[in-house]
């Protein structure tokens, strides 16, 4: 995880609540981010739960990237994360993955769990770089196509017990090796 300043290229973001007036800007990175994307009334149906948070990143007013997670007795679940096309690269994900991170503590919750889709490979290398590890696949795992899912967690670094080591799979991998 790095942790390092931030150089000319990186945008320095100030993360704050998700509040109404910035849908509009959300659902714009949401399209340009996601093939199967939410719609208004998914975001407004989920941040309507009392145990789910939206908040945003901002750089010089304009949202730049947006998380929306849930509180859980003893984790953090992240339900959607997306950086604007144009402000990737750029560790405005890192910083809004960071606050997450620092939300966790030893006595309360002490692990983020998220799931990403098999296909998208910046996402999970996203994560990976940030400490997140595939923990296990989950099976025709969303309803709008039959793709798999990675589920990868983050734990504080106390709680980490010695884990046999995951080597993701998909259906894929599986064919070439039965080739």
């Amino acid at each position: 995880m790095s942790s390092s300043p931030l150089s000319q290229r990186d945008t320095e973001v100030q993360i704050r609540w998700l509040i109404r007036r910035d849908m509009s800007r959300v659902l714009e990175i949401e399209q340009a981010s996601f093939e199967f994307a939410w719609t208004e009334e998914d975001f407004l149906c989920c941040l309507r739960q009392r145990n789910c948070i939206g908040m945003v990143a901002e750089q010089e007013g304009r949202v730049v990237g947006f998380m929306i997670y849930e509180l859980h007795k003893s984790r953090l679940r992240i339900l959607n994360f997306a950086v604007c096309p144009s402000f990737r690269r750029q560790h405005v994900g890192e910083q809004m993955a960071q606050r997450l991170i620092d939300k966790l503590s030893q006595q309360r919750r002490n692990e983020i769990v998220l799931e990403v889709r098999e296909t998208n490979l910046p996402a999970q290398l996203f994560f990976q770089s940030q400490g997140f590890r595939a923990v296990r696949v989950l099976r025709s795992h969303y309803d709008d196509t039959t793709e798999d899912a990675y589920c990868m967690m983050f734990q504080l670094q106390e709680n980490l017990q010695m884990a046999i080591p995951f080597s993701p799979g998909s259906r894929i991998s599986e064919y070439d090796d039965a080739a």
